[in-house]
């Protein structure tokens, strides 16, 4: 099993380094491209407000402060690319309309890596990180400090199609791990599933993995969370959004205690 396409996207600003470099740990370990998706500003959101109550200087000054800036952008993601030193780095700078293209970009990669301050809805990737993991149903690593692959991996396992597809689409990083754990927290959950029948799932495909039934009837992001530290797990993978996004978005929900918590490095499939 193997990756061909690790893709970074890249707002052109000093925080780019640090997915780059979370990026080019995944690329080294397969042998992969490491798409570095540069996405401006686009100049397609401006267009709804230059109506006729706009001058026509108004418009011009904007249209051309944002050419500008997605110029200055552009140098800074190649810049990071350049410092990165990863040989098979490529670099695309999208153009308007910008989602358009990073969508596709996304759909022609096996993963997607993104910063912790996107995971939280901070910074000019934050809309980005929404869009790939939620409407492009793409797999997202949350890349924190460490990122490493060979490590010990947990997977958060409720029987739920999120997660039983995170667990199929994660299957190149669990074939590398040095240990894999299946974490189950019965008493937060609301189905009922049997751990065992992952761990065949995972033997019958050469991955050996060891059960921890997580006690607790608690928050079951926290109660994961915990769990994870408690195996050494560098990479946490989780389905995302089991229940509607209004629902996560509301009552917060497990996805969004992972997201904003300072654990491990996620690996998270809707």
């Amino acid at each position: 099993m193997n990756w061909a396409r690790i893709m970074v996207p890249l707002a052109g600003t000093a925080d780019d380094a640090g997915a780059l470099a979370a990026g080019r740990v995944l690329a080294e370990a397969f042998n992969a491209e490491l798409a570095a998706i540069h996405a401006p500003a686009d100049i397609a959101d401006l267009m709804p407000w230059m109506g006729e109550g706009f001058m026509g200087g108004v418009q011009v000054s904007a249209m051309e402060s944002l050419k500008e800036a997605a110029a200055e952008g552009e140098r800074a993601a190649r810049a990071a690319c350049d410092a990165s030193g990863y040989p098979r780095t490529r670099l695309v700078s999208l153009a308007s309309p910008v989602w358009a293209g990073l969508a596709m970009e996304s759909r022609l990669s096996d993963v997607v890596v993104f910063d912790q301050a996107a995971a939280c809805g901070r910074g000019p990737l934050a809309e980005a990180f929404q869009q790939t993991l939620a409407d492009e149903q793409r797999p997202v690593i949350v890349a924190r400090q460490g990122q490493t692959v060979g490590g010990v991996v947990a997977l958060a396992w409720d029987g739920g199609k999120e997660a039983t597809r995170a667990v199929r689409t994660a299957m190149p990083l669990l074939v590398k791990a040095s240990g894999v754990v299946i974490l189950g927290a019965p008493g937060a959950s609301s189905r009922s599933f049997d751990p065992g029948r992952l761990r065949e799932f995972l033997a019958a495909r050469g991955v050996e993995a060891e059960i921890s039934s997580v006690e607790g009837s608690s928050d079951a992001g926290q109660l994961l969370l915990s769990a994870a530290a408690d195996v050494g797990a560098g990479l946490l993978v989780a389905g995302a959004f089991g229940h509607t996004r209004l629902q996560e978005y509301i009552f917060g929900g497990t996805t969004r205690t992972l997201l904003n918590s300072d654990g491990p490095s996620l690996f998270v499939s809707h």
